[in-house]
């Protein structure tokens, strides 16, 4: 059986599943109804463009970004699958997420995909859509499946922030809305999040910072244009590569340790600790005698805050709150 014949048998499968799963949870409350839309919803998704004709009722979620968003919307009762998450979520959407199905640890495959019905894929990252992943965005909507990857994210130049602001991550917050059926509980969002941004207060000591990614024989950091750059800027830091014009990008020991920087900026993550990126730090003789690393002026962000989404705030706050301790 060819590769198209399989995928398309495992999604009548899959149809064919949803009324007996409905039955099986007749006793539950019903789920609350998304919000109302008289109109389809038409926009350009890094090139491709997707129309929502009614709010979708079985959606999949790639990435901890879009998981996040779509929860903080309200539509958790709507998401049938997750996958490819990059930590625990946070407190406040916890008791929301609980029970989504996690159908892989990293990418899913399309038959993975496809076997939970789904009327719509949100992911995080466009390389997420292939032949080898969730599938082309082609051949989803082939088989009436509306993909959408978070605006940030997307490949092509002219579709990327340059640079990522505030605006923009807000913007993508009521976009995501308005797909998702969930308009009122965007703006809702964004007006907390904006109330909570008017707040914090930047350092003002003007210090140079380095946010560490990765990476241990070559580190991958943050540059100009994307969201770490926003978040260190907003706290009140100079990024060193903030000429750079990408989101992150690979550069060299000997590059970090001419720039000096006051700070350090670590990415925490369960796969790749803080205390690893320090222990390399003080280990590596280009970078053990940094003033940072010798004063141990690190700051830690957790993994998931680190792309465009509902986390970007917190993080400012927190790093001005570690700012506060050197």
């Amino acid at each position: 059986m060819s590769r198209t014949l399989r995928t398309l048998a495992t999604l009548s499968l899959a149809v064919l599943a949803v009324p007996a799963l409905a039955s099986c949870s007749s006793g539950a409350s019903a789920a609350p109804e998304p919000s109302a839309r008289t109109s389809a919803v038409t926009v350009d998704n890094c090139g491709t463009e997707i129309t929502v004709d009614s709010p979708p009722q079985r959606i999949v979620t790639v990435k901890s970004s879009t998981l996040e968003l779509a929860l903080a919307l309200g539509a958790g009762d709507r998401i049938v699958g997750s996958a490819y998450s990059d930590g625990p979520l946070p407190a406040d959407l916890a008791s929301a997420g609980k029970g989504i199905p996690v159908i892989s640890d990293k990418v899913p495959s399309q038959e993975a995909v496809l076997a939970l019905n789904p009327d719509f894929v949100f992911a995080g990252w466009e390389s997420n859509f292939s032949a080898d992943g969730a599938g082309e965005r082609s051949s989803l909507a082939d088989l009436g499946v509306t993909t959408y990857v978070a605006p940030a994210a997307c490949q092509e130049k002219k579709y990327q922030p340059d640079p990522l602001t505030f605006d923009a991550v807000f913007d993508t917050f009521l976009q995501a809305g308005d797909l998702l059926g969930e308009k009122t509980a965007a703006k809702k969002l964004v007006t907390e999040q904006k109330a909570q941004l008017a707040e914090l207060k930047p350092d003002t000591r003007g210090l140079t910072a380095i946010w560490y990614s990765s990476g241990s024989d070559q580190p991958f950091v943050g540059a100009g244009i994307g969201a770490p750059q926003l978040i260190m800027d907003t706290a009140g830091l100079t990024n060193a590569f903030a000429d750079v014009k990408e989101s992150w990008f690979s550069t060299s020991w000997e590059k970090v340790a001419d720039l000096d920087p006051d700070v350090i900026v670590l990415v925490d993550s369960t796969w790749n600790t803080a205390q690893h990126k320090i222990d390399l730090l003080k280990k590596n003789p280009a970078t053990a005698t940094l003033k940072a690393v010798k004063n141990d002026s690190f700051l830690t962000v957790d993994f998931p805050a680190t792309e465009s989404g509902v986390r970007n705030v917190d993080a400012v706050a927190s790093l001005i709150d570690q700012l506060g301790t050197l």
